[in-house]
């Protein structure tokens, strides 16, 4: 007798498996976007920004190119200034001596503060004209502030002229005018155009480095040539010529390492003959060093 099986007696029900949840893709720039220290809002008004100064620049060009009136591009930026990028900040990075305030006032001297309608360069500019600025960087950041990066000048001397001091930098650069009183504690130096011979005179300072800390300041005399003053009070004359004083303050500084000239009552020494040591003495006069000759200085 056959045996009858019954079918689907004992056999658990197949449950169907839903299929996986397919993860979303995130680009590369949204991740970016996402790692940003900034949030969306402030995001979203930079981009704004930028497509407002791109439609300021496309009007001005379009502007310039059809021969319509500047009033279109003027009226465009102003309008880019009306909705929140106009300049109200300015960031000033790299000034140690220099007055902030001046710096202030010539970025914001302009007619329309919208960031489309500030000129970089124009601004750059107006900065090179302030004697302790050297170089100058100019940029936005959106969406009210202009960032200055300023290298300044370093004053190395001060100069004397029409018995006015002003404070120059090795290039003979005017810094600015500075009073007696104020005046920092660097050489002097004296005469006109000696402002422009200072790079002249560091070189010929450099020949001789045990005199130089002993040099208080310098006189351009005749456009030609310098005399050079000792902190203990005396006037070295020197000759014209660049090589001729080089080798003049040379031959003083060797003569004075062995015999010492300086701190000894004399008054001026002079080097402008080639074939002479001439000095003029004080009330108190010294021991002569060698082969030297005594007569007075020549009027100048």
């Amino acid at each position: 007798m056959a045996a009858k099986i019954k079918r689907g007696k004992g056999r658990k029900p197949v449950t169907k498996r839903k299929p996986p949840a397919r993860r979303k893709q995130v680009s590369p720039v949204d991740s970016v976007i996402k790692a940003l220290p900034v949030s969306d809002r402030t995001l979203q008004r930079v981009a704004t920004g930028f497509i407002l100064l791109l439609l300021a620049v496309a009007a001005v060009v379009a502007a310039n190119v059809s021969g319509v009136s500047a009033k279109i591009a003027e009226e465009t930026t102003r309008a880019i200034g009306r909705a929140g990028f106009e300049v109200r900040r300015v960031e000033v990075v790299g000034v140690d001596r220099i007055d902030q305030m001046k710096v202030y006032e010539i970025a914001l001297n302009q007619q329309n503060r919208s960031m489309a309608a500030v000129d970089l360069d124009e601004v750059r500019a107006d900065l090179m004209q302030y004697g302790w600025i050297a170089d100058a960087r100019v940029s936005r950041r959106l969406p009210d502030t202009l960032v200055i990066d300023i290298v300044e000048r370093t004053p190395s001397a001060v100069w004397q002229h029409n018995r006015r001091l002003a404070l120059i930098d090795k290039d003979g650069v005017v810094l600015e005018r500075v009073d007696a009183a104020k005046a920092p504690d660097l050489p002097l130096v004296i005469g006109p155009n000696a402002n422009r011979q200072t790079k002249q005179l560091d070189a010929l300072l450099d020949e001789t480095p045990a005199l130089r800390p002993l040099i208080t300041g310098a006189t351009w005399v005749g456009n030609r040539r310098w005399d050079l003053r000792f902190s203990s009070g005396e006037v070295l004359a020197l000759p014209e010529g660049a090589d001729q004083a080089k080798a003049a303050l040379i031959d003083f500084a060797r003569m004075d390492g062995s015999n010492r000239l300086l701190g000894r009552g004399i008054v001026r020494f002079d080097m402008r003959d080639p074939e002479k040591f001439v000095f003029l003495p004080g009330e108190k006069r010294p021991a002569a060093p060698p082969a030297a000759t005594t007569a007075t200085s020549e009027d100048e």
